[in-house]
């Protein structure tokens, strides 16, 4: 049921006008036919009645007459002024023979009605149906006068009234339904003003306004529209604000673990390497046997130096403003590169001037791009990520492509995605994260850089 045909509202409406029109023009029809019927009767029940009166002024002329002649009845005086094509004029007795009759010849029509037509209007009206009025004198029913028209003549005449309606029906209804969707077009093409303004709203762009309409229902349209995309301007700004205030706390609380674990793990494992080291120097002297546990020793506080070198610089990266974000994102992989030894080859690409970007969108994406990277390194397994970072007049694209596991649930839905999500709706961008064609993962990153007032939707002419 979801699948029906969609019809344009201004086709659908005028064609319900067209229907409603033949209707109305097929009622009009009807009622000229059956108005016509009504008279063309009503004209033989005059002509009869006239006939009538005629036949009984003879009789009566003749009774008065001294020598009449008896040439009752006569129709030729009446028939004169009363005969019309197909007309038939007749005098029947009162044994119900006809005693005199007279038929006008039918003209050959030109443009013969269809049959169908005849078939339908001999249903319905029954032409050729006789008018009689009888004779009457002094009392006495000498016979009746029977007027009729030929049907073929009667049908002919309506088929003729029906013609004139169809072509006014034929030119008015195209004309109609021009002017009609004229208007629609022209009432309705404010809703094509809301649709741009919807598609902007589902762009992100919440500045979006509409205009007033002359129509009533447009400007109530107009005016829910343009207060939901102000309160959703104002949620997601203070959405946005509160993710700001967040992601400067998780800094915050970044840089203050920094310290202590610099400050006292830091030096705890220093304190164990030069304790290693003593205790070596002891044990060379005293108790060689103990030189593989001092090294032992000396090898573990090592690698915890190494990772927790790693954990400070991930808690404390290099100061973006300070460097760059070039520079910082081109240190930041070729770090990865090193600690990979080659198991995954990280690329990156530029294009773009980033020299002036705002210090809070470089923080944000070097954030971004270090939590993408050690999501396809250690989560996907990917052997080889691409990066590319791309900056146009108003927006920076950042792509990022690995060939590992696409489906990984860690990937997906952890914590390093939820942070990326939040700098990216902290900033107002979109981001999507979905499996690569070719296999592995792609990450998009799209982020304005200003929120550019727009005008409000031109309104139409």
């Amino acid at each position: 049921m979801w699948n029906r045909p969609r019809f344009d509202l201004k086709v659908r409406l005028t064609l319900r006008v067209a229907a409603i029109s033949a209707a109305c023009f097929a009622a009009i029809s009807a009622y000229f036919l059956i108005t016509a019927d009504r008279a063309a009767h009503a004209r033989l029940d005059d002509i009869a009645a006239i006939v009538a009166k005629t036949l009984e002024l003879q009789q009566g002329k003749i009774q008065w007459v001294a020598n009449p002649r008896s040439d009752f009845p006569n129709l030729d005086p009446v028939s004169a002024y009363v005969m019309t094509p197909g007309l038939c004029l007749a005098f029947r007795g009162t044994s119900g023979e006809f005693l005199q009759r007279f038929c006008s010849g039918a003209p050959i029509p030109t443009s013969p009605p269809p049959q169908a037509f005849v078939a339908f209007y001999g249903s319905l009206f029954d032409p050729g149906r006789e008018a009689a009025r009888p004779v009457i004198v002094r009392g006495a029913k000498l016979g009746e006068t029977v007027v009729s028209v030929d049907p073929a003549v009667q049908t002919a005449d309506a088929w003729h009234e029906a013609g004139r309606l169809m072509i006014a029906l034929a030119i008015a209804l195209p004309l109609l339904c021009a002017l009609v969707y004229a208007a629609l077009s022209r009432a309705l093409r404010p809703t094509r003003m809301i649709r741009s303004g919807l598609e902007r709203i589902a762009a992100n762009d919440l500045t979006t306004r509409l205009p007033p309409f002359d129509l009533a229902e447009l400007s109530a349209i107009r005016d829910v529209f343009n207060h939901l995309a102000e309160s959703l301007d104002n949620a997601l700004a203070e959405r946005s604000e509160l993710t700001r205030k967040l992601i400067a706390l998780q800094d915050e609380e970044r840089r203050y673990l920094a310290r202590e674990l610099h400050d006292e793990f830091g030096q705890s494992l220093a304190a164990i390497r030069a304790l290693a080291a003593s205790a070596r120097q002891t044990a060379a002297q005293e108790c060689p046997s103990l030189l593989g546990e001092c090294d032992g020793i000396a090898r573990t506080a090592t690698g915890m130096m190494e990772t927790l070198r790693g954990t400070l610089f991930r808690l404390r990266p290099p100061d973006v403003e300070e460097l760059g974000l070039v520079a910082s994102l081109e240190g930041l992989v070729a770090g990865w590169n090193g600690r990979s030894r080659g198991a995954t080859r990280f690329t990156i690409r530029f294009d773009g001037a980033f020299a002036t970007l705002p210090a809070t969108i470089s923080a944000s994406l070097y954030r971004i791009v270090q939590e993408a990277l050690t999501n396809a390194a250690k989560h996907a397994g990917a052997t080889k990520v691409s990066l590319e970072l791309t900056m146009v007049a108003s927006e920076i694209a950042l792509a990022i492509d690995d060939d590992g596991r696409s489906h990984d649930p860690a990937a997906k839905s952890g914590m390093g995605l939820l942070g990326m999500r939040e700098r990216v709706a902290a900033l107002r961008g979109q981001l999507s994260f979905e499996a690569a064609p070719n296999g592995g993962s792609a990450l998009r990153v799209v982020i304005p850089l200003a929120a550019a007032d727009r005008p409000p939707l031109e309104r139409a002419a």
